[in-house]
């Protein structure tokens, strides 16, 4: 938990110090900010072996900022940094296009202070005035104002997951705790969470209840009862827990994940034949007919155990009651990342770093794609030249490798009239080429359908890269007819891509669902530096959600079958 905190305090910090127009500081804390919110361990255990400078980007300074966080859970320079800019940079940076120095500029003209206060400037119409922003600027602000607002109050689950391995942990070691899980949208694996529930089995639920009152300094206590405690955590994040019997903990395993619509599904199952469903367990009249295990309520219900990930009422109930739920893709079977970058281009390591970090993840095999292309916007891209230079490098580079093999690529851009902007002469000497929209994303849902077609019927592309652009929390997914796209990669081979990245994963699941059979796809973290490989999971959970199996995932093959797949 604290990793994420001292990396949030220290992002804040960058944006304050930018918009005051310093120079140097705010690139210093952000580069310690990612590193801290990359870290694979708690900080505090680094902070206890005397190693917090070998954390890239942690210098003297930062370091003793860390230890005042630690010590006393707060940092007094970043309190007096607040004060000075009455504006909530954290969550008006949600919205696109709008930087620390542009809400500042909002502040200054118009006395926006929060996305409300946006929100009111934007339907006034009183942005577009404004020098430096524009007609198009304030459409891009109103469309991703209320995206912004939905995920001020919500957390990414690749934030949320460290927190729980926490939370779980110190409960875990709590005297007479037996059982304990993390349930709700969490346990679903929803790309974003808005609070956490906790579930326990314990002899003592009075010491439970008592140390969970107090497993964070700045924890605050909204409720404590013997059942059933609420905390809010210092960083705005409530978490419940509940106290169960064993004979009823299977009942509330599955009542507690939900989804609301799966659960009203399978009590209206119960009720036809007049039983009662419950998070104690399934009843008929006063007697308890299961509750222990999930496994033994599914059962008694008539249908399969459900996976977590499925439960959102969409076919999951048919199909286990059939006995036809698919097998579902797990990590353990995936080979290889089949989207990341490198210094040659945006990233932050070289080739042979990101090829330990893939071979120290068991990977058999991993793309290299920088961005490649012509587009302003994309930092660095690779031009044919360099790009052959960078085939060259990979070709020396995998004579020295042992256990992992390089895939020459590229993320290049697909331009508005469905083209690709890098010459066939080079595509066709790649191993994958991932294309993806990086501009123009306001186009006609039929205008934008005929774009993407044009690219995925290219017979130099092999994956559509992140299919509708979306970014959680701040930019809504462009529409276009799937379908249609996904008829055409089957037709084609070519694959559509999950992105694995937090702020993505694109595709969503449902989409997913409407994509599978026809299309297959890939999983790539589109990392931009080799901490970021490890969100394959979360393209995973997206995969499960949308009901893939082994087959449908094309990181399953072996490298012999993979390059088999895009020659055809």
């Amino acid at each position: 938990m604290k990793n994420l905190e001292i990396a949030r305090i220290f992002y804040e910090i960058a944006d304050i110090l930018e918009v005051q127009g310093v120079e140097f500081k705010p690139r210093a804390y952000r580069r310690a900010a990612r590193s801290i919110e990359e870290l694979s361990e708690d900080i505090a255990a680094v902070r206890k072996r005397g190693e917090l400078r070998g954390i890239p980007g942690v210098g003297e300074h930062i370091e003793k900022k860390i230890i005042e966080i630690l010590d006393t859970g707060k940092l007094k320079y970043y309190e007096k940094l607040k004060k000075e800019i009455p504006v909530d940079l954290e969550s008006l940076s949600r919205v696109e296009g709008l930087g620390p120095k542009k809400a500042m500029a909002l502040y200054k003209k118009l006395g926006v202070r929060n996305l409300k206060d946006l929100e009111k400037a934007v339907k006034a119409g009183k942005v577009k005035g404004l020098p430096g922003f524009g007609r198009k600027s304030e459409e891009k602000m109103a469309a991703s104002v209320g995206e912004a607002k939905k995920s001020a109050s919500r957390l990414m689950i690749s934030k949320a997951m460290p927190i729980v391995a926490e939370l779980e942990g110190k409960l875990s070691k709590v005297a007479g705790v037996r059982k304990l899980e993390t349930v709700g949208s969490f346990r679903r694996r929803l790309p974003t969470v808005g609070d956490l529930d906790i579930l326990v089995v314990s002899s003592k639920p009075k010491e439970v209840m008592g140390a969970f009152a107090k497993i964070e300094k700045g924890t605050k206590v909204l409720a404590k009862g013997p059942s059933k405690s609420s905390i809010k955590l210092p960083s705005g994040l409530q978490v419940d827990l509940r106290v169960f019997d064993e004979p009823s903990y299977g009942a509330a395993m599955m009542y507690f994940t939900g989804s609301k619509d799966h659960n009203v599904a399978l009590r209206k199952i119960a009720m036809k034949k007049k039983w009662k469903l419950s998070e104690y367990g399934l009843f008929s009249g006063e007697k308890r007919l299961a509750g222990k295990t999930e496994q033994e309520v599914y059962k008694k219900l008539g249908m399969q155990w459900v996976p977590p990930e499925l439960r959102e009422n969409m076919g999951e109930i048919e199909a286990a009651q059939k006995g036809k739920l698919p097998r579902l893709v797990e990590e353990k079977q995936i080979r290889g990342d089949l989207h990341t970058h490198t210094e040659w281009s945006e990233g932050k390591n070289t080739l042979e770093e990101m090829a330990a970090a893939g071979k120290a993840l068991g990977y058999e095999y991993m793309l290299i794609s920088d961005h490649g292309g012509t587009l302003p916007k994309i930092a660095n891209p690779l031009n044919e030249k360099r790009l052959r230079k960078q085939m060259a490098a990979i070709d020396r580079l995998n004579k020295k490798l042992r256990g992992i093999k390089l895939l020459k690529g590229t993320e290049t851009n697909i331009l508005e009239d469905g083209s690709i902007d890098l010459p066939n002469s080079v595509l066709k000497d790649l191993d994958i080429v991932i294309a993806s929209v990086h501009t123009k994303f306001k186009m006609s849902p039929r205008a934008m359908t005929k774009r993407i077609l044009a690219a995925a019927e290219n017979e130099h592309v092999d994956v559509i890269g992140h299919p509708t652009g979306r970014l959680l929390g701040s930019r809504k997914a462009f529409q276009y007819d799937l379908p249609s796209v996904a008829d055409a990669c089957k037709k084609s081979h070519t694959a559509l891509e999950i992105n694995c990245y937090p702020e993505r994963l694109d595709l969503d699941y449902a989409n997913v669902k409407n994509a599978r059979g026809k299309a297959k796809f890939t999983l790539g973290t589109d990392a931009h530096e080799k901490g970021s490989m490890k969100f394959m999971g979360l393209g995973v959970s997206q995969a499960r959600k949308g009901w893939c199996t082994k087959k449908d995932i094309l990181n399953t093959l072996a490298l012999k079958d993979l390059r088999k797949f895009f020659k055809s």
